[in-house]
C-alpha cells in the first residue's frame, strides 16, 4: 500500500504538541510522563541517540527492503504497536484505529489487558493477527480462562509482561487522580470542557472500560471499587513457577516483556519461550534503572541466536528504529508516538504514523547504503 501521511504534520513533535492541545491534560500527562523525577524517560531516547551509524555510499546498491521475519510471519516492517493502557482514554477509540491501520500495513499491534478494547474485538479487527499482552493473574483461573479466550481468537503471539511487580510511583497520575484507586476532580472536569472535540468523541463512544475484564467485574463499580478490583484480580510479579504452567498450556508463541538483565534473559531461554522484548516500560516503572538500549547492549552480544531479542522504550522515530536495529534488536515497537498521532489526528492517525515511520526508517536505510534490516548492525560504530 502507499505511504501516505499528512505532510502538516511530519514530525513526532508536531504530533506531540497537536495531541498535547486536544486531549485532557490529566490524559495527556499519562501519556507523556515517567515516573518520579523522569530521568529513566529521557535517558531512553537521548541514549538511544547516541548510537550512530556508517553509510558505506560506494557499495553496490539496489534499494532498502523493510520486510522483516518474525516467528513464522513477514512483516512489512520491523516495528509494531507495542500495548500501552487505558488507550480510550487518551482517545476514544483508539486501539481499534491502531489496530486496523496496523493489519492494513502488515505490522504486529499489540494489546494490553488493561486498554480499552476487548481481546474479541480486536481479534475481528485484525484478522486473529494481534499479539495480546498479559498481566498476570492473582488466580489462576482467570488466567485460564483468559488463555482459552485468546486461543479461541487465534491470537498468535502471548506477551508476558514482568516489568510491573508493583505500581510506578508516577506524581502527575497521583496529582491528577489516575493513580488506583482513580478519582475525578474538579480539575479534570473543568480540563474535559476545555477540550469539547475529545469529550464528544468520549460520549459517542462511551466512557472507557477495561474491555477485556468486563465479563469478571460486577456491573456498577465505582472508581473506587474499580481500583479495589484491579489491585486484587492482578499480581503483576512474574517467576519461573508462575510461567511454567503458561508455557505448558499455550501452544502459540510466548515472549518475555520487560527484560533489562542477562539473568532474566537466560531464565527465558530455559523456560523456552520464543523472544524478549528489552524494556523498562518506557521509564514508567523504575527511575534508578538503565535505559532500555544499554540493557540490550549485553544481552545481543550473549544471546543472540538463541532467543529473538526485540526491544521498546525511547524509540520514537525511524531514526530511532535504525539505531535500535543496528544495536541488535531484531524488532521494535513504539508506544507513544502511536498515541500521539491518534491523539492529533483521530481516525487517521494510524496511517499517518505508520506511513510516516516507514518513510523514514526506509530513508535511513537508503541513505547508509542497507539493503534490508538484519543488515543494518554492519553499519553501527562501536
Amino acid at each position: 500500500m502507499k505511504w501516505e501521511y499528512n505532510s502538516k504534520y511530519p514530525a513526532i513533535d508536531d504530533l506531540r504538541s497537536k495531541a498535547k492541545r486536544k486531549i485532557p491534560r490529566f490524559a495527556f500527562e499519562y501519556l507523556d510522563g515517567g515516573c518520579n523525577e523522569d530521568v529513566n524517560l529521557y535517558k531512553n531516547t537521548t541514549e538511544l541517540r547516541e548510537v550512530e551509524l556508517a553509510p558505506y555510499y560506494l557499495n553496490n546498491y539496489s534499494g532498502a527492503d523493510l520486510k522483516t521475519e518474525l516467528f513464522g510471519h513477514v512483516y512489512d516492517a520491523p516495528f509494531g504497536v507495542a500495548p500501552v493502557g487505558l488507550q480510550g482514554l487518551i482517545w476514544p477509540n483508539s486501539p481499534e484505529i491502531l489496530a486496523k491501520a496496523a493489519v492494513t500495513h502488515n505490522i504486529p499491534f499489540v494489546l494490553s489487558t488493561v486498554t480499552t478494547a476487548s481481546i474479541e474485538r480486536i481479534s475481528e479487527i485484525t484478522e486473529g493477527k494481534a499479539w495480546y499482552q498479559l498481566y498476570h493473574p492473582a488466580d489462576s483461573s482467570l488466567r485460564d480462562d483468559i488463555l482459552k479466550r485468546l486461543e479461541a481468537a487465534k491470537y498468535p503471539v502471548l506477551v508476558l509482561l514482568s516489568d510491573v511487580p508493583s505500581f510506578g510511583y508516577r506524581p502527575r497520575d497521583i496529582r491528577n487522580g489516575l493513580a488506583m484507586p482513580p478519582r475525578m476532580t474538579l480539575q479534570n472536569i473543568l480540563q474535559i470542557m476545555a477540550r469539547p472535540e475529545w469529550a464528544i468523541k468520549t460520549l459517542i463512544h462511551g466512557t472507557p472500560n477495561f474491555a477485556t475484564l468486563k465479563p469478571y467485574m460486577e456491573k456498577g463499580l465505582s472508581m473506587k471499587q474499580l481500583g479495589l478490583f484491579m489491585n486484587k484480580t492482578f499480581s503483576g510479579r512474574l517467576n519461573e513457577e508462575r510461567i511454567k504452567p503458561i508455557r505448558d498450556k499455550w501452544k502459540g508463541k510466548i515472549v518475555l516483556k520487560g527484560v533489562a538483565t542477562e539473568a532474566d534473559t537466560e531464565l527465558a531461554i530455559k523456560l523456552g519461550l520464543d523472544g524478549i522484548i528489552v524494556s523498562n516500560h518506557g521509564g514508567r516503572q523504575l527511575d534508578a534503572g538503565q535505559s532500555a538500549i544499554k540493557s540490550l547492549e549485553p544481552i545481543v552480544k550473549n544471546y543472540k541466536g538463541k532467543i529473538k531479542i526485540m526491544m521498546d522504550s525511547g524509540i520514537r522515530t525511524g531514526p530511532d528504529i535504525a539505531r535500535t536495529l543496528a544495536s541488535g534488536a531484531e524488532f521494535a515497537f513504539l508506544g507513544r508516538s502511536f498515541m500521539y498521532s491518534v491523539a492529533a489526528l483521530g481516525n487517521e492517525g494510524g496511517n499517518h504514523i505508520i506511513s510516516s515511520l516507514k518513510t523514514q526508517l526506509k530513508q535511513v536505510m537508503e541513505q547508509v547504503c542497507c539493503a534490508n534490516t538484519a543488515e543494518l548492525e554492519k553499519h553501527l560504530i562501536r
